[in-house]
């Protein structure tokens, strides 16, 4: 995880809509968040910072700030530790229920294939229609 901290120089919402725009659609985003005061876009998320600049400089002149890891509170950490060892025990019962009660194989119901048939072209000739009009 990567933070980056850009610097925009825009004048309107309208800019500020598309940047955010811009940057939403960049593979490995995770979060944005954009200063008003300090004109600071933050993005954080697997991303190449050079990507993004190159980005935002058709929509408004662009500096980065700061590249770095993106920090996480030590609670988080802690908590997701637990959460972990929670689901293992739960991935340990829910391995013993399924080797005790085994699940009986369902296939899905496909329809048959629907074969169209052949569509047979009609062409009429002149003698079988002597009052169509040939143009030449």
């Amino acid at each position: 995880m990567m933070k980056v901290v850009l610097k925009l120089e825009y004048l309107d919402d309208k800019v500020k809509q598309k940047v955010m725009k811009k940057v939403s659609v960049v593979y490995g985003v995770d979060s944005i968040s954009i200063d008003t005061k300090d004109k600071k876009l933050t993005v954080t998320g697997t991303i190449d910072p050079v990507e993004l600049v190159s980005k935002l400089k058709k929509l408004c002149h662009t500096e980065i700030v700061f590249v770095g890891p993106a920090k996480e509170p030590d609670k988080k950490k802690e908590e997701a530790k637990k959460a972990d060892d929670k689901k293992g025990d739960d991935k340990k019962k829910e391995a013993a229920a399924i080797k005790a009660y085994p699940v009986p194989v369902c296939y899905q119901y496909q329809p048959p294939y629907l074969q169209y048939p052949a569509r047979y072209h009609h062409y009429h000739s002149m003698e079988e229609d002597p009052t169509a009009c040939v143009i030449c």
